[in-house]
Protein backbone atom coordinates (compact mmCIF):
# COMPACT_ATOMS: atom_id res chain seq x y z
CA UNK A 1 0.00 0.00 0.00
CA UNK A 2 0.55 3.31 -0.44
CA UNK A 3 1.79 5.81 2.58
CA UNK A 4 -1.22 7.98 1.67
CA UNK A 5 -3.64 4.72 2.23
CA UNK A 6 -1.64 3.66 5.68
CA UNK A 7 -1.97 6.76 7.44
CA UNK A 8 -5.77 7.20 6.08
CA UNK A 9 -6.48 3.83 7.84
CA UNK A 10 -4.36 4.57 10.57
CA UNK A 11 -6.37 8.01 11.19
CA UNK A 12 -9.84 5.82 11.15
CA UNK A 13 -8.54 3.11 13.55
CA UNK A 14 -7.51 6.26 15.66
CA UNK A 15 -10.55 7.88 15.51
CA UNK A 16 -13.09 5.36 16.83
CA UNK A 17 -10.09 4.82 19.94
CA UNK A 18 -10.69 8.63 20.68
CA UNK A 19 -14.21 8.70 20.62
CA UNK A 20 -14.47 5.61 23.38
CA UNK A 21 -11.66 7.19 25.51
CA UNK A 22 -13.35 10.78 25.55
CA UNK A 23 -16.82 8.62 26.29
CA UNK A 24 -14.78 6.91 29.14
CA UNK A 25 -13.94 10.12 30.49
CA UNK A 26 -17.41 11.75 30.54
CA UNK A 27 -18.86 9.10 32.55
CA UNK A 28 -16.31 8.90 34.64
CA UNK A 29 -16.92 12.73 35.47
CA UNK A 30 -20.66 11.87 35.71
CA UNK A 31 -19.67 9.15 37.89
CA UNK A 32 -17.72 11.09 40.37
CA UNK A 33 -20.64 14.65 39.73
CA UNK A 34 -22.91 11.92 41.21
CA UNK A 35 -20.90 10.19 44.32
CA UNK A 36 -20.15 13.71 45.35
CA UNK A 37 -23.77 15.44 45.04
CA UNK A 38 -24.80 12.01 46.97
CA UNK A 39 -22.47 12.22 50.04
CA UNK A 40 -23.49 15.97 49.96
CA UNK A 41 -27.31 14.75 50.79
CA UNK A 42 -26.28 12.23 53.08
CA UNK A 43 -23.91 14.56 54.93
CA UNK A 44 -26.01 15.91 57.77
CA UNK A 45 -27.58 12.12 58.30
CA UNK A 46 -23.77 10.97 58.44
CA UNK A 47 -22.87 13.71 60.91
CA UNK A 48 -25.20 12.90 63.58
CA UNK A 49 -25.24 9.21 63.30
CA UNK A 50 -21.34 9.29 63.88
CA UNK A 51 -20.04 9.55 67.93
CA UNK A 52 -18.15 12.38 68.93
CA UNK A 53 -14.92 11.76 70.30
CA UNK A 54 -13.54 13.55 73.30
CA UNK A 55 -10.02 15.21 72.90
CA UNK A 56 -7.18 12.93 74.23
CA UNK A 57 -5.72 14.18 77.51
CA UNK A 58 -2.30 13.50 78.57
CA UNK A 59 -2.41 12.25 81.97
CA UNK A 60 0.87 12.41 84.57
CA UNK A 61 1.34 9.62 86.67
CA UNK A 62 0.78 10.64 89.84
CA UNK A 63 4.50 10.01 91.38
CA UNK A 64 5.62 12.51 88.22
CA UNK A 65 2.98 14.79 89.87
CA UNK A 66 4.29 13.88 93.96
CA UNK A 67 7.41 14.94 92.99
CA UNK A 68 6.54 18.29 91.34
CA UNK A 69 4.93 19.04 94.30
CA UNK A 70 7.98 17.98 96.67
CA UNK A 71 10.23 19.70 95.11
CA UNK A 72 7.92 23.55 95.17
CA UNK A 73 7.53 22.52 98.96
CA UNK A 74 11.27 22.07 99.42
CA UNK A 75 12.31 25.16 97.92
CA UNK A 76 11.66 28.12 100.21
CA UNK A 77 12.62 25.46 103.33
CA UNK A 78 15.95 25.11 101.83
CA UNK A 79 16.23 28.75 101.68
CA UNK A 80 15.17 29.25 105.40
CA UNK A 81 17.21 26.77 106.23
CA UNK A 82 20.27 28.69 104.36
CA UNK A 83 19.55 31.91 105.87
CA UNK A 84 19.12 30.43 109.38
CA UNK A 85 22.66 28.91 108.86
CA UNK A 86 23.76 32.29 107.56
CA UNK A 87 22.24 34.28 110.75
CA UNK A 88 23.85 31.59 112.87
CA UNK A 89 27.44 32.27 111.55
CA UNK A 90 27.23 36.16 111.88
CA UNK A 91 26.22 35.40 115.98
CA UNK A 92 28.81 32.92 116.26
CA UNK A 93 31.25 35.54 114.69
CA UNK A 94 29.65 38.48 117.10
CA UNK A 95 31.49 38.10 120.30
CA UNK A 96 28.93 36.87 123.65
CA UNK A 97 27.50 40.01 125.81
CA UNK A 98 28.76 40.05 129.12
CA UNK A 99 26.65 39.63 132.11
CA UNK A 100 25.50 42.85 133.89
CA UNK A 101 26.33 42.45 137.71
CA UNK A 102 22.78 42.71 139.78
CA UNK A 103 22.94 46.32 141.70
CA UNK A 104 20.54 46.63 144.61
CA UNK A 105 17.59 48.77 144.49
CA UNK A 106 17.79 51.27 147.57
CA UNK A 107 14.60 52.11 149.02
CA UNK A 108 13.53 55.68 147.92
CA UNK A 109 14.06 58.21 150.82
CA UNK A 110 10.59 59.82 150.96
CA UNK A 111 11.29 63.97 150.37
CA UNK A 112 10.20 66.62 153.08
CA UNK A 113 7.24 67.40 153.64
CA UNK A 114 6.07 63.58 152.53
CA UNK A 115 2.23 63.28 152.83
CA UNK A 116 2.89 60.17 154.92
CA UNK A 117 3.20 59.25 158.35
CA UNK A 118 4.52 55.88 160.05
CA UNK A 119 1.98 56.23 162.93
CA UNK A 120 -1.99 56.89 161.57
CA UNK A 121 -0.75 57.12 157.58
CA UNK A 122 -1.98 53.98 156.90
CA UNK A 123 -1.00 54.64 153.96
CA UNK A 124 2.57 54.02 151.30
CA UNK A 125 4.82 56.50 150.77
CA UNK A 126 3.78 59.23 148.38
CA UNK A 127 0.18 58.75 148.89
CA UNK A 128 -2.08 60.78 150.34
CA UNK A 129 -3.74 58.83 153.39
CA UNK A 130 -7.19 58.11 154.08
CA UNK A 131 -9.74 61.11 155.44
CA UNK A 132 -10.08 60.03 159.27
CA UNK A 133 -13.56 62.15 159.98
CA UNK A 134 -15.44 59.21 160.34
CA UNK A 135 -13.31 57.85 163.20
CA UNK A 136 -13.29 61.02 164.86
CA UNK A 137 -16.95 61.18 165.02
CA UNK A 138 -17.11 57.26 166.04
CA UNK A 139 -14.26 57.96 169.54
CA UNK A 140 -16.11 61.05 170.28
CA UNK A 141 -19.37 59.24 170.10
CA UNK A 142 -17.72 56.33 172.85
CA UNK A 143 -16.26 58.44 175.20
CA UNK A 144 -19.28 60.72 175.13
CA UNK A 145 -21.77 57.97 175.54
CA UNK A 146 -19.24 56.06 178.24
CA UNK A 147 -19.33 59.47 179.89
CA UNK A 148 -23.10 59.63 179.88
CA UNK A 149 -23.70 56.50 181.05
CA UNK A 150 -21.08 56.12 183.97
CA UNK A 151 -22.28 59.80 185.40
CA UNK A 152 -26.21 58.74 185.31
CA UNK A 153 -25.23 55.72 187.68
CA UNK A 154 -22.93 57.78 189.79
CA UNK A 155 -25.84 60.02 190.70
CA UNK A 156 -28.36 57.01 191.34
CA UNK A 157 -26.16 55.25 193.04
CA UNK A 158 -23.19 57.00 194.65
CA UNK A 159 -24.73 60.05 195.23
CA UNK A 160 -25.87 59.17 198.93
CA UNK A 161 -23.34 56.73 199.72
CA UNK A 162 -19.62 55.93 201.11
CA UNK A 163 -16.87 56.13 199.07
CA UNK A 164 -16.27 52.47 197.84
CA UNK A 165 -12.81 51.35 197.42
CA UNK A 166 -11.35 49.73 194.40
CA UNK A 167 -7.86 47.44 193.77
CA UNK A 168 -6.73 47.89 197.87
CA UNK A 169 -7.66 51.56 197.84
CA UNK A 170 -5.72 52.40 194.16
CA UNK A 171 -9.14 53.96 192.75
CA UNK A 172 -12.19 54.98 194.80
CA UNK A 173 -15.75 55.95 193.61
CA UNK A 174 -16.45 59.32 195.28
CA UNK A 175 -19.22 61.37 194.41
CA UNK A 176 -18.52 64.92 193.87
CA UNK A 177 -20.19 68.13 191.69
CA UNK A 178 -17.19 70.16 190.29
CA UNK A 179 -17.97 74.08 189.72
CA UNK A 180 -14.78 73.87 188.30
CA UNK A 181 -12.48 72.36 185.21
CA UNK A 182 -10.96 68.98 185.01
CA UNK A 183 -9.13 67.94 188.26
CA UNK A 184 -10.71 70.69 190.17
CA UNK A 185 -9.52 72.97 188.63
CA UNK A 186 -10.72 76.79 188.04
CA UNK A 187 -13.39 76.86 190.27
CA UNK A 188 -16.54 79.39 190.70
CA UNK A 189 -15.78 79.99 186.55
CA UNK A 190 -18.16 77.36 184.93
CA UNK A 191 -19.55 79.87 182.44
CA UNK A 192 -16.26 80.75 181.20
CA UNK A 193 -15.30 77.00 181.13
CA UNK A 194 -18.96 76.70 179.18
CA UNK A 195 -17.29 79.36 176.81
CA UNK A 196 -14.13 77.58 176.19
CA UNK A 197 -15.51 74.15 175.29
CA UNK A 198 -17.84 75.96 173.02
CA UNK A 199 -14.63 77.52 170.84
CA UNK A 200 -12.88 73.76 171.48
CA UNK A 201 -15.54 71.88 170.00
CA UNK A 202 -15.79 74.28 166.88
CA UNK A 203 -12.62 74.28 166.27
CA UNK A 204 -12.22 70.59 166.25
CA UNK A 205 -15.22 70.07 164.01
CA UNK A 206 -13.29 72.80 161.68
CA UNK A 207 -10.39 70.89 160.82
CA UNK A 208 -11.89 67.77 160.92
CA UNK A 209 -12.72 68.51 157.13
CA UNK A 210 -8.84 67.60 156.40
CA UNK A 211 -7.75 65.36 159.15
CA UNK A 212 -6.06 62.50 157.86
CA UNK A 213 -3.89 61.43 160.51
CA UNK A 214 -4.72 58.43 162.63
CA UNK A 215 -2.97 59.98 165.74
CA UNK A 216 -4.74 62.87 165.36
CA UNK A 217 -7.96 61.76 164.53
CA UNK A 218 -7.98 59.29 168.14
CA UNK A 219 -6.71 62.51 169.81
CA UNK A 220 -9.18 65.19 168.56
CA UNK A 221 -11.93 62.39 169.06
CA UNK A 222 -11.14 62.16 172.91
CA UNK A 223 -10.87 65.50 173.15
CA UNK A 224 -14.16 66.41 171.50
CA UNK A 225 -16.43 63.76 173.43
CA UNK A 226 -14.98 64.35 177.05
CA UNK A 227 -15.69 68.65 175.95
CA UNK A 228 -18.77 67.57 174.73
CA UNK A 229 -19.83 65.13 177.91
CA UNK A 230 -18.34 68.08 180.54
CA UNK A 231 -20.32 70.40 178.34
CA UNK A 232 -23.38 68.28 178.82
CA UNK A 233 -23.53 69.01 182.96
CA UNK A 234 -22.94 72.85 182.27
CA UNK A 235 -25.85 73.00 180.49
CA UNK A 236 -28.14 70.53 182.20
CA UNK A 237 -27.10 70.33 185.03
CA UNK A 238 -28.12 72.33 188.39
CA UNK A 239 -27.95 74.83 189.55
CA UNK A 240 -28.93 75.94 186.14
CA UNK A 241 -27.96 76.80 182.31
CA UNK A 242 -24.14 77.65 181.76
CA UNK A 243 -23.78 77.23 185.36
CA UNK A 244 -24.16 73.58 185.90
CA UNK A 245 -21.59 71.62 187.95
CA UNK A 246 -19.82 68.42 186.43
CA UNK A 247 -20.46 64.88 188.07
CA UNK A 248 -17.28 63.24 189.36
CA UNK A 249 -16.83 59.92 190.80
CA UNK A 250 -13.33 58.84 190.49
CA UNK A 251 -10.34 59.61 192.94
CA UNK A 252 -6.83 58.09 192.87
CA UNK A 253 -5.63 56.71 196.07
CA UNK A 254 -7.46 58.55 198.57
CA UNK A 255 -11.40 58.30 198.79
CA UNK A 256 -11.59 62.46 199.23
CA UNK A 257 -9.36 63.33 196.33
CA UNK A 258 -6.29 64.81 198.84
CA UNK A 259 -3.58 62.54 196.89
CA UNK A 260 -5.24 63.92 193.33
CA UNK A 261 -8.28 65.77 192.38
CA UNK A 262 -11.65 63.68 191.59
CA UNK A 263 -12.52 63.16 188.27
CA UNK A 264 -14.81 61.16 185.68
CA UNK A 265 -14.74 59.57 182.11
CA UNK A 266 -14.80 62.95 180.16
CA UNK A 267 -11.71 64.25 181.75
CA UNK A 268 -9.71 61.20 181.29
CA UNK A 269 -10.44 61.14 177.38
CA UNK A 270 -9.41 64.74 177.50
CA UNK A 271 -6.02 64.30 178.88
CA UNK A 272 -4.69 61.27 177.19
CA UNK A 273 -6.40 62.93 173.99
CA UNK A 274 -4.36 66.64 174.58
CA UNK A 275 -1.34 63.80 175.87
CA UNK A 276 -1.57 62.43 172.03
CA UNK A 277 -1.93 65.15 169.96
CA UNK A 278 0.97 67.30 172.08
CA UNK A 279 2.97 63.55 170.95
CA UNK A 280 1.91 63.93 167.15
CA UNK A 281 3.07 67.59 167.31
CA UNK A 282 6.35 66.65 168.67
CA UNK A 283 7.12 63.94 165.86
CA UNK A 284 6.13 66.93 163.68
CA UNK A 285 2.96 65.06 162.78
CA UNK A 286 0.15 67.36 160.91
CA UNK A 287 -3.49 66.85 161.48
CA UNK A 288 -3.81 66.70 157.54
CA UNK A 289 -1.00 63.63 157.16
CA UNK A 290 2.38 65.60 156.21
CA UNK A 291 5.02 64.61 157.80
CA UNK A 292 7.94 67.67 158.53
CA UNK A 293 11.27 66.53 159.03
CA UNK A 294 13.94 68.56 160.29
CA UNK A 295 16.84 68.97 158.06
CA UNK A 296 20.26 68.79 160.03
CA UNK A 297 22.87 71.21 158.70
CA UNK A 298 26.38 69.45 158.35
Amino acid sequence: MRPADQSSVARSEQAPADLSSSSEQESAVEAQLSAESASLETAPFQKQSLPTEEPAVTEIPELEEDRVEASVAEAPVEESQAGELRLDDELDDEPAPKPKAKSKAKPEKPADDEPFESFGGGSLAGELPIPRTKLLSVIAAIVLGLDLLTKVAAVAFLEQAAPIKLFGGVLYLSFVRNPGAAFGLAEGMTWVLALIALGVVGFILWISRNLRSLGWAIGLGGVLGGALGNLFDRIFRTPGPMRGHVVDFLSLLDPYGRVWPVFNVADMAIVCGGGLIVYMALRQHDYDGTVHKKKVSV
